[in-house]
């Protein structure tokens, strides 16, 4: 009978400690995961912020390139160039289809135009807000004048 309750003992000890040792994996297994997602959740914040940067980049370098197109067709009508000064230059074709091309270009876009016709300095203002609510504004100066004048 002692042999018989001795064999028991054993077997209740080696039972009750392979419980233990599963459950200490299992919360290794459960810390392990843990680490993993706040990994893959930096991973989708870092991801958001890039996103944001590049699109926020992009519309700055359209409004650049915006802004050299105005100054081109500038340099190409010379003699009206007091025509283009002003934010509504709707007398003028080419500021008007301008100022709808910087509309459908950027989020909220107005462009304006500033000219000194005496000096012949130009400021190209233009202004855009990405749907976030954040206001941005690209401004350039230039001069454009008929050489020697």
């Amino acid at each position: 009978m002692k042999m018989h309750t001795r064999n028991l003992n054993r077997r209740r000890q080696r039972a009750s400690s392979g419980g233990r040792v599963r459950g200490v994996a299992m919360i290794e297994v459960l810390v392990a995961m843990l680490i993993f997602m706040l990994g893959v959740i930096g991973l989708v914040g870092l991801q958001t912020a890039m996103t944001h940067a590049q699109t926020n980049a992009k519309f700055r370098a359209d409004a650049s390139l915006l802004a050299n197109d105005i100054v081109g067709r500038m340099w190409a009508d010379l003699t009206n160039m007091a025509s283009y000064n002003g934010s509504g230059c709707a007398s003028k074709p080419m500021c008007k289809e301008w100022q709808t091309k910087v509309s459908n270009s950027l989020p909220a876009g107005t462009g304006a135009v500033t000219v000194d016709a005496t000096t012949g300095d130009v400021a190209v203002t233009i202004t855009w807000a990405v749907p976030g609510g954040e206001s941005h504004q690209y401004v350039t100066h230039t001069t454009v004048a008929q050489p020697g004048g």
